[in-house]
């Protein structure tokens, strides 16, 4: 598709430097000319440069939106610590370790079970035929939980919260996109084994979810006074100051040697080198793109150079110096440089904000500057290469050249 917007716009290009009124400066209707006389480089520059341009920019978008929510948003956001399987017991004795060793941390504690989806209005889920891809909650243990009052970065879209001293039959909340790819709606039931135990539960509201909190986040809730009994562990996040985070972290692994602590910076640290390698790789495959681009408009040019030797000949013999021979080629391939440079950035941008948006699942954020520099140094390239596949024949001596003709 990109080919063929791309032969297309040098068709146009040509056609309107064809149908264009002429310029007064010399220099400048000299240029526009050579866009569409016979032999012009139109086509195969646009074609070859704006493939490469295009996805170079497309991989730009890609990148910034990946790497400013990693490096700006989720360090911002993320906790030092998650903690988990945290003894039922010993939670308080948890919470007093936090708040010895990290004065003044930001710390979250909930409690954790898991169980598999059994049914769904009661059809068992194993005899569920045509199961939707993005019901994820049928597919092996969810993460369950229970809370009496609404968790932050939720939003309730649908039915009511229960109050925080419930004490009824079986009610859940569960997540608003798992509820819609069900075809679920307020007053359905989902049955959950919790521990060889299952457990018919009224949906009573649905929540939008913010995933990218970096905090816990369930896609079933239980109301109060159905799971409190059930053996279970709980987990927590701890955001303290970086001068407590090694003296927390020895007392955690001392005191509870059976939970897991994750460092968070640790993996955020993995995650931005993982994806530094992930877009050299990629980089470098694109690299072949724009090498096989430039080396089209190199043949291109070189198949040129003598029809563009007797113009600078012509031009010389008629009066023009070098510089003004050199002018009238910048404005040319400037020109050209231009179009196909906004046309990668409008193109990439559009590839780049697919791939984020529907692809990746992420929100729209790229930062522009690097993206425009991408595209910026491409046109450079395209102009410098014109300038030295013509650099010849502006070289070229027209007592020489004149006598070959």
């Amino acid at each position: 598709v990109l080919l063929i917007l791309l032969t297309g716009l040098a068709a146009g290009i040509r056609a309107l430097a064809a149908r264009a009124p002429r310029p007064k400066t010399p220099l400048a209707r000299l240029a526009l000319g050579n866009l569409h006389r016979p032999g012009a480089l139109t086509r195969q520059l646009v074609v070859a440069l704006g493939l490469g341009l295009t996805l170079f920019a497309t991989l730009s978008v890609i990148e910034t939106n990946l790497s400013g929510q990693i490096n700006k948003s989720l360090p911002d956001r993320a906790p030092s610590f998650f903690v988990l399987d945290i003894p039922s017991d010993r939670i308080d004795e948890f919470r007093a370790i936090v708040a010895k060793n990290a004065p003044g941390a930001a710390l979250r504690t909930v409690p954790s079970l898991r169980g598999p989806v059994t049914a769904v209005n009661g059809v068992a889920v194993a005899s569920m035929q045509n199961i939707p891809d993005d019901a994820w909650i049928l597919r092996g243990d969810r993460g369950l939980s229970y809370a009496a009052e609404l968790p932050a970065d939720n939003k309730l879209t649908a039915g009511k919260w229960w109050p925080a001293t419930y004490a009824g039959p079986p009610l859940i909340s569960l997540d608003e996109a798992a509820a819609t790819a069900l075809g679920l709606k307020i007053g359905d039931t989902l049955t959950i084994s919790v521990l060889g135990v299952e457990i018919p539960a009224k949906i009573a509201s649905l929540r939008a979810i913010d995933w990218g909190t970096l905090g816990f986040n369930f896609a079933i809730l239980f109301a109060p006074g159905t799971l409190e009994n059930a053996p279970h562990t709980w987990m927590a996040t701890v955001a303290a100051a970086p001068a407590h985070e090694r003296a927390l972290s020895a007392a955690i692994t001392s005191a509870y040697p059976t939970a897991s602590l994750v460092r968070v910076r640790d993996v955020l640290g993995q995650v931005g080198e993982l994806l530094g390698q992930m877009s050299v790789a990629i980089r470098a495959a694109a690299s072949v793109t724009v090498a096989a681009g430039i080396a089209v408009l190199i043949g291109a040019l070189a198949a040129s150079r003598r029809a563009r030797t007797y113009d600078a000949v012509l031009l010389k013999v008629l009066g023009a110096t070098r510089s003004q021979i050199i002018r009238a080629t910048l404005i040319e391939y400037g020109a050209l440089a231009a179009i196909v440079a906004l046309l990668a950035l409008a193109l990439g941008s559009i590839a780049g904000w697919f791939v984020v948006v529907n692809v990746l699942k992420l929100s729209w954020a790229p930062s522009w500057p690097p993206v425009i520099a991408t595209v910026l140094v491409g046109a450079l390239v395209t102009i410098l290469l014109g300038l030295a596949g013509s650099w010849r024949a502006l070289a070229a001596r027209p007592s020489e050249v004149l006598r070959t003709l």
